[in-house]
């Protein structure tokens, strides 16, 4: 049965059967290609290019559909419902590597970021607005700019850098030739909180010359009010703690303001003033360069004077400790009327270790200087505390009294030695090596005589130590027993007094 194609063409000729010859076969196979060409290039050409499209369209991506529609509706239904975790997608985030949360903690970080950015900004703007106000000419929106700066500084230090760096001090240091007191303690206290902790900060309110109007103020012959005054302490004590400024502070004229302070605070237990007082000398006595000034202000006389108050007992020890430093200021502790006996009832407060290794600094220093002062510590009965305190003060306060006693201990035999007078370096020295006992050298029997001398006289001095400490016991036990002051002791504590020696030490 003939099959027929959509352009008509019969399939007659190809479905005959071949009982040609040979020529007709190749007209035949000719004529059949020629056909089966007509035939492709018809009606099957449609046909494969819609199976090309469709392969096209097979191994082409899949189109995402559109995100839905976002409504604030949707946004709040969303925030309202409680959110179900969905535990599937999280493992599946964990199993390939990724988590899914990544992403939004990089945006929130990005959100914070640009947020502290505007702040930061609003900030700047803020102490920018500041400036301008402090250097108006309006004196009351000045102050209320320095009270603002004294706020903001308090405890920034970021604060203290940018506004330093924006101008701030040259017109605060201005404002203290106002003579308003409120404008000048603003003024005051918005230096010091930009000094806090901010060395270059520290030396450029210097160099605007705030040491000079400060004095200015405190020489006026109008005094100031205490706020003011107060206010002026402080920024000493700010400003001395930079090396580069004690010097300038000290020859300023500022440390006797400072001891004038403490000399009117000085019954005034707990005021702050006088604590910062107390401070500011002790950061300015560690300038060499400003003992002078110390000894000269008279302070050395006050400050044994005030030992007694445990409030500032251990501050002025540690100034004495910098004043005995040089030469001069040792001096001045040493003609100070009743300096070795203050300082050696110190060593006897059991209670304050720190007082105790403070003053044994001082006079293992004063001991060590100046021999002319041993003598006085003696008289004042130093070697019985040394004695009590290398064995129950600190480990800093043994070393320190054991070091005194052998100083003491040493200028005893010096003495002794000149006492006994002659040349004795023969006396001390070693015998020959290889000389026997039964040498008769003519020489031997006197050295031995001034050698046994000398034993006898440090004997004689050690004794004498020991019995002037007892005896200087005995009256510190009759002082703290309340017994009057004719008491004499008997003649059974005398003979033990007198026939003691170290071994016999209460200690």
């Amino acid at each position: 049965m003939a099959k027929y194609h959509r352009n008509g063409i019969g399939s007659v000729v190809l479905d005959r059967p071949s009982t040609t010859t040979a020529t007709h076969f190749r007209l035949c196979a000719s004529f059949r290609r020629k056909i089966f060409d007509a035939v492709s290039c018809g009606a099957s050409s449609r046909h494969r290019h819609q199976l090309m499209q469709e392969m096209i369209n097979d191994t082409a991506p899949q189109p995402k559909p559109p995100p839905p529609t976002t409504t604030i509706r949707s946004v709040l239904k969303e925030s309202n419902e409680p959110k179900k975790t969905d535990f599937k997608a999280v493992k599946k985030g964990i199993n390939n590597g990724k988590p899914e949360k990544l992403l939004d903690l990089l945006n929130l970080a990005e959100a914070e970021s640009d947020a502290e950015i505007t702040k930061k900004v609003q900030a700047l703007e803020e102490l920018k607005r500041l400036i301008k106000e402090l250097q108006m000419e309006n004196e009351e929106r000045k102050r209320v700019a320095a009270s603002r700066v004294r706020l903001l500084t308090k405890e920034d230090p970021e604060t203290r850098v940018n506004l330093a760096m924006l101008g701030t001090i040259p017109p605060l240091v201005a404002m203290l030739d106002f003579e308003d007191s409120d404008s000048q303690v603003a003024a005051l206290y918005a230096l010091l909180n930009l000094g806090i902790g901010n060395d270059p900060n520290k030396a450029a309110i210097v160099k605007a010359g705030a040491v000079h109007k400060m004095l200015k103020l405190i020489e006026s012959p109008d005094e100031p009010c205490q706020a003011v005054s107060d206010a002026i302490v402080a920024n000493f004590l700010g400003l001395s703690a930079l090396d580069s400024n004690k010097p300038i502070i000290g020859s300023s004229g500022a440390i006797p303001f400072m001891v004038k302070t403490l000399k009117v605070l000085d019954k005034e237990s707990g005021s702050q003033a006088r604590h910062d007082a107390l401070r500011a000398l002790y950061n300015l006595s560690i300038s060499p360069s400003n003992i002078s000034f110390v000894l000269e202000a008279d302070l050395i006389h006050f400050l044994l004077n005030a030992l007694g108050d445990m409030e500032v007992s251990e501050r002025i020890l540690a100034i004495l400790s910098n004043v005995v430093s040089t030469p001069e200021g040792r001096k001045g502790i040493s003609v100070a009327p009743e300096a070795f006996p203050i300082l050696v009832d110190v060593l006897n407060w059991t209670d304050s270790p720190g007082c105790q290794e403070k003053a044994s600094y001082v006079l293992m220093v004063m001991a060590h200087k100046a021999c002319g002062d041993r003598q006085a510590m003696i008289e004042a009965g130093i070697v019985s505390s040394l004695l009590e305190l290398t064995l129950l003060g600190s480990t800093l306060a043994q070393k320190r009294a054991s070091r005194i006693l052998e100083v003491l201990r040493v200028d005893k035999g010096k003495q002794a030695s000149e006492n006994f007078g002659g040349n004795s370096s023969a006396a001390v020295s070693a015998p020959i090596y290889g000389s026997s006992s039964s040498s008769t050298n003519q020489y031997g029997k006197e050295c031995l005589v001034v050698e046994e001398g000398m034993m006898s006289e440090e004997k004689k001095a050690v004794k004498q130590l020991v019995q002037q400490s007892l005896q200087n016991n005995m009256k510190r036990i009759v002082n703290r027993a309340n017994l009057p002051q004719d008491f004499v002791p008997s003649e059974h504590l005398k003979s033990l007094t007198a026939s003691s020696t170290s071994k016999s030490l209460p200690f």
